[in-house]
């Protein structure tokens, strides 16, 4: 159906209908507040591998905090890719991306709180406070029907969405050929307009969360997928903290 949209391709229409053709009946099937409840338990796992490396890298193992940093981005990759393919798999595999994307993002937040500690100290627990409540904002925007997903609206967040992953990886692909696309990582007033951008498509794409895990719960979907939800929910949360680093960064930057 065409309500089941997303920018987030972790939540599409795809893994919800074929997941419409397993057994639901014997597992039950998904709530929203069941959604949540564990989405709250993979924040936990994020916030427990990420409180790991932070310990770490306080201790000065700095070695130690790079190889889970490693660990977390590729093991952290692998795992989603996986889920994607096998939403069933989730309730396994989703608390393991928790924690790895924790060790990532324990082990890059920690960095920068370092390299900022004179200029910007608190850059982090800012990011941190900011992301927590742009996501509440959105929840709130979504529960109070203020914002709807309607399907214009899920198309313009889509292309957009597809649009910064595309740019991305061409920038990716530049800088291995030694091509520095400088405007995408400096301090300019143009760099600092794009993350800007791109937090308020993160933002968006919480919308289109929601709605999907709303919309899988009144369409009686299996119980597992309440973790897959969760997830999705996941991933763009923590695609909005990073943007959101990187968006207090550059302006800690800035003479």
């Amino acid at each position: 159906m065409a309500i089941f949209k997303s920018g987030n391709p972790t939540l599409t229409q795809k893994m919800f209908d074929k997941s419409m053709h397993l057994d639901a009946s014997m597992q039950g099937t998904m709530s929203v507040r069941g959604a949540i409840n564990k989405f709250g338990f993979l924040l936990m796992m994020v916030i427990a591998g990420a409180a790991y490396s932070w310990h770490l890298f306080a201790e000065g193992q700095n070695g130690m905090v790079t190889t889970l940093l490693m660990v977390g981005v590729f093991g952290g990759l692998i795992t989603g890719l996986a889920i994607s393919f096998k939403p069933n798999w989730a309730g396994f595999l989703a608390p393991l991306y928790g924690l790895l994307e924790g060790l990532f993002i324990g082990g890059i937040s920690a960095m920068i709180d370092a390299a900022f500690a004179e200029k910007y100290p608190g850059l982090v627990m800012q990011a941190v406070g900011l992301t927590f409540g742009v996501a509440i904002s959105m929840f709130l925007l979504y529960n109070f029907r203020i914002i709807k997903a309607t399907e214009k609206f899920k198309s313009v967040i889509i292309m957009a969405t597809m649009g910064i992953g595309i740019f991305y990886l061409l920038t990716m692909v530049l800088r291995l050929f030694g091509v520095q696309v400088s405007f995408m990582y400096d301090s300019s007033w143009l760099s600092i307009g794009i993350s800007l951008f791109v937090v308020a498509i993160a933002a968006l794409n919480l919308i289109m969360d929601f709605d999907m895990i709303e919309q899988g719960a009144e369409r009686g979907a299996p119980k597992f997928m309440e973790w897959y939800g969760a997830f999705g929910l996941l991933v763009t949360l923590v695609w909005l903290y990073l943007e959101m680093l990187r968006l207090l960064s550059k302006l800690g930057s800035r003479d």
